[in-house]
């Protein structure tokens, strides 16, 4: 034995037990989780690993390795992967791209899930059966009673694909859907879609609730084109309740941006001669606008600019213009007083009273509190002492506007840099929101619990962020409750009731004036909603019989 033979044969012995656990087993042809159900030595967490659920493993067994610079750990094939620069054989790796695959995944796993005809609530005990008993022995105040049937609805809503009717068939829409907003009443929406050339295709589509329980949609035939982009829409009452469409234009090359104010008839299939009054006005660069609805501002509208706030009259273009120190990015009039709350790029949120003249410096603000980050939505409840806003950090914040001071927090949204608007629906107790990961996600808008996520029914990216619209009354007093959502050049319905098909509909659908029939989740209960108009808000009742359906 040469000298110090021994010696070699510790230091190769230490070396191995130094080695990581990952990387001992040595029995190379049996897969990562057949070791594992071995009885392979390793840490604690990787031994509960679900061998049923790969994708859920992948992330543990990934986190288990060590990272290289360089080099991405495969866990299926329990190796490393060189990452660019560099190839591995002609399949070049990148971070993003393993990324952009894993969320992919995620994202089919939960469209399969999300077909599912019946989901858990996340409620525990939330059942129809339940909370119509404890109706009826007087357990259940009303208002508490109608936001549980709603969140138990949504989340047993279903994803089904509209065919939107229009004059032309023969050429299907291929343009991508960028926004829809709906009026007042939701009989109509509007569309922005981006055209392949450059620019904007506005329309109007019209919802329409049938006796059979099922939803038809026409576009208007009358189409409006441009070519500029579309920062902001809001819908206008000039002669009468959304009787116009209030559009903020950026300007490109040569032509400078607008404000134009279509009349809504413009795009009516009837083609009258006399459509309304058609307006542009020269504001270049606005992010965002507004429609007050107070009387004691009739027919005047707000741009939000970089670094200051237009309010002008529509009808005798008088502007009163306020200075600021940032750009403002969203805005929304109050109803019962005429003040503008706004929500800049620099995370400031305040108010302006119309009925006050400028002053000078900023005095003339109202109220003012800051978030983290750019204000990309602000919403106010209808008693006007509650503010929702939401920022590029993902952060939404409930606002008590009396003592200027968060009260609620909803946690899950994503966004980084885009701006994306909130839904609240009050009467409903919801609150919805599209993330810039494509998830359209719904909370209480009570406690702020996670009720629904929904995936997107196309791969994430930057062209296929839905948009959505949420009612109770999707198609007028005669319509059906659910979600509206436009990705990409497609439509989809997420109906209340489970059974609902396409055309034809199912189930005892009684659908009378100002009222719309939920089939219950057992199929053994119908729930009745009545919605009475109070002020800006409405008052739901719902009343639930046991008939049987």
């Amino acid at each position: 034995m040469k000298k110090g033979s021994w010696r070699d044969r510790d230091r190769d012995r230490k070396r191995y037990n130094r080695r990581p656990e990952w990387q001992r087993d040595h029995s190379g042809h049996r897969t990562q989780e057949q070791r594992y159900e071995g009885g392979a030595a390793g840490p604690s967490h990787r031994t509960q690993v679900h061998t049923g659920d790969t994708s859920s493993s992948l992330p543990e067994a990934q986190a288990a390795a060590p990272e290289l610079p360089g080099f991405y750990f495969d866990p299926e094939k329990n190796r490393y992967f060189r990452l660019l620069p560099g190839h591995n054989n002609c399949n070049p790796l990148t971070r993003e791209g393993l990324r952009k695959k894993e969320q992919e995944s995620q994202r089919v796993r939960l469209l399969e899930e999300d077909e599912q005809p019946r989901k858990k609530s996340l409620r525990a005990g939330l059942n129809s059966t339940l909370l119509l008993q404890k109706r009826h022995l007087g357990l259940l105040p009303e208002r508490s009673y109608c936001r549980l049937i709603h969140e138990l609805k949504v989340s047993s809503m279903r994803r089904h694909k509209l065919d939107v009717q229009s004059s032309d068939s023969s050429s299907p829409n291929t343009d991508n859907f960028r926004l829809i907003v709906a009026d007042s009443a939701c009989e109509r929406v509007f569309t922005v879609n981006d055209v392949e050339h450059g620019g904007c295709k506005c329309g109007i589509m019209n919802f329409r609730g049938c006796s059979k329980g099922s939803l038809s949609v026409e576009m208007c035939d009358n189409l409006h084109f441009t070519n500029r982009k579309v920062n902001s829409i809001c819908w206008a009452s000039v002669t009468h309740s959304d009787s116009h469409v209030l559009l903020c234009l950026v300007g490109i090359a040569e032509t400078p941006g607008c404000v134009s104010l279509l009349p809504a008839s413009l795009f009516s299939n009837s083609n009258p001669d006399q459509p309304g009054m058609l307006c542009s006005f020269k504001i270049s660069t606005a992010w965002s606008c507004a429609w007050c609805l107070n009387p004691q501002a009739d027919k005047n509208f707000s741009t939000g600019l970089s670094r200051r706030v237009i309010v002008t009259d529509a009808v005798t273009g008088r502007r009163q213009t306020y200075g600021i120190s940032s750009d403002v990015l969203a805005q929304q009039f109050a109803l019962r007083a005429p003040v503008l709350y706004n929500g800049c790029r620099s995370g400031e949120i305040f108010s302006i009273d119309l009925r006050q003249r400028a002053r000078r410096g900023s005095g003339w603000k109202g109220c003012r509190f800051f978030q983290d980050s750019a204000i990309t939505s602000v919403r106010i409840l209808d008693d006007e002492n509650y503010l929702l806003a939401a920022d590029m950090l993902g952060k939404i914040k409930l606002w008590d506007l009396r003592v200027t001071r968060a009260v609620q927090q909803y946690e899950g949204h994503h966004n980084e840099h885009a701006y994306l608007p909130l839904h609240v629906n009050e009467p409903e107790g919801l609150l919805l929101a599209v993330g810039q990961d494509c998830y359209t996600r719904m909370w209480s808008l009570g406690d702020g619990r996670l009720l629904r996520t929904i995936p997107s029914p196309h791969p994430a990216g930057k062209d296929s962020v839905p948009s959505v619209v949420f009612s109770s009354q999707l198609g007028g007093c005669r319509g059906l409750p659910g979600l509206l959502m436009a990705v990409r050049h497609d439509l989809y319905y997420f109906p209340y009731n489970c059974d609902y098909q396409d055309g034809t509909g199912a189930g005892p659908h009684l659908l009378r004036r100002g009222q719309t029939s939920l089939l219950a989740q057992d199929g053994q209960t119908t729930a009745d909603v009545s919605q009475e108009n109070q002020g800006r808000g409405a008052a739901t009742q719902v009343k639930m019989g046991e008939e049987q359906s």
